[in-house]
């Protein structure tokens, strides 16, 4: 079996260069990192990890916490990372929490069992959370991803939510609607949809209408009508409402359908989080798109930044509107029948 000495012969380079070239891939030139690592494949030579990293005291390895992999929002960011830390020569250890806080206590304390040199985390909510009242104990990188920064002081990486949220409420509202709600999950595990009901809110106040309290759904990301029913009828219904995930508005929309609704005839229904799924849809899903390859790979790479001891400050990333068939006009500004409640603010 080839050696790393036989392996720095056949590219031309020094066993150090050669050393180097495995343990600190981003250390040595592309071109000379090429050459050994063809010369590797040739020699069919593997290097040793663990040896390496007994060496350095470094895994290699970033420990990534998401909620679920059901959601396409958190496979595209796992993709983008994956490709972002294997070109830096780290490794991804992913796990699940489930939406559930009590789960990502156990989840961290396995990872940092495991050695890793980082841990990027989506926990339930940023500015109450257990597992970063531990880690602020551990001498570990550690950044958040999605949770808005609050009060946490952990690095954030993501879109500014309450912003987000208010611009999805100002589309609808330029639409010719007035009467919007907005529908989440639980919302004491998403932080990220306190804030986007928060920007909702506060946009609704701003035109001069009330805003009207959040319709709180079972799961995540899958919409019982019963629970919007209420909201749907009588001279005070909904024309719009946003949801804050997209998997959450297209369940609603399925539900909405075969219930008979037109969709967006008798209700506009508008998505967060821009996955591809909403625009293959009729009607096509309006929505707030997140740039979720760019969060992931600004997350491994503001991530391997902060392992090297270097200073880290992020502003939140650009969120985009993209329109979509699932919202139009209201029924009652189409035939001009319609009155309008206006708040007493």
């Amino acid at each position: 079996m080839a050696d790393l000495l036989s392996v720095a012969k056949r590219a031309g380079v020094s066993r150090a260069t050669a050393a180097r070239a495995f343990s600190s891939p981003d250390l040595v030139r592309p071109a000379t990192r090429e050459k050994i690592f063809n010369a590797a494949q040739e020699l069919a030579f593997r290097p040793n990890k663990v040896a390496q990293q007994l060496r350095s005291q470094a895994t290699q390895m970033i420990g990534v916490m998401v909620p679920s992999l059901d959601n396409p929002v958190f496979a595209e960011q796992l993709q983008a990372m994956e490709v972002a830390a294997r070109d830096s020569g780290y490794s991804l250890i992913v796990t699940t929490s489930e939406y559930s806080p009590s789960r990502e206590g156990n989840i961290v304390e396995e990872m940092l069992r495991q050695r890793v040199d980082g841990l990027v985390l989506t926990v339930a909510d940023a500015s109450n959370s257990d597992v970063l009242d531990k880690l602020r104990m551990e001498n570990i990188p550690c950044l958040l991803v999605y949770n808005p920064p609050g009060t946490s002081g952990f690095t954030s990486i993501g879109v500014d939510n309450l912003a987000a949220g208010a611009d999805a409420t100002r589309h609808l509202i330029a639409l010719g609607h007035e009467r919007i709600g907005m529908i989440a999950g639980p919302l004491l595990q998403s932080d990220r949809a306190q804030q986007r009901y928060e920007g909702y809110c506060q946009a609704m106040k701003s035109a001069g209408f009330l805003p009207h309290q959040l319709v709180e759904m079972a799961r995540h990301t899958q919409a019982d009508l019963a629970s919007l029913k209420p909201a749907l009828q009588g001279f005070q219904s909904f024309s719009a409402v946003i949801c804050t995930n997209d998997l959450l508005a297209i369940s609603l929309i399925g539900e909405l359908q075969r219930a008979g609704f037109a969709v967006p005839g008798d209700l506009s229904v508008m998505g967060f989080d821009g996955i591809a799924l909403g625009q293959y849809l009729y009607p096509s899903l309006c929505t707030i798109e997140q740039p979720r390859a760019d969060i992931g790979r600004t997350a491994v790479h503001t991530l391997l930044a902060m392992i090297r001891g270097e200073s880290c400050t992020t502003a939140p990333l650009p969120h985009a509107l993209r329109k979509g068939e699932s919202t139009g006009i209201p029924a009652s500004r189409k035939s001009n029948t319609g009155t309008t409640q206006r708040s007493t603010l």
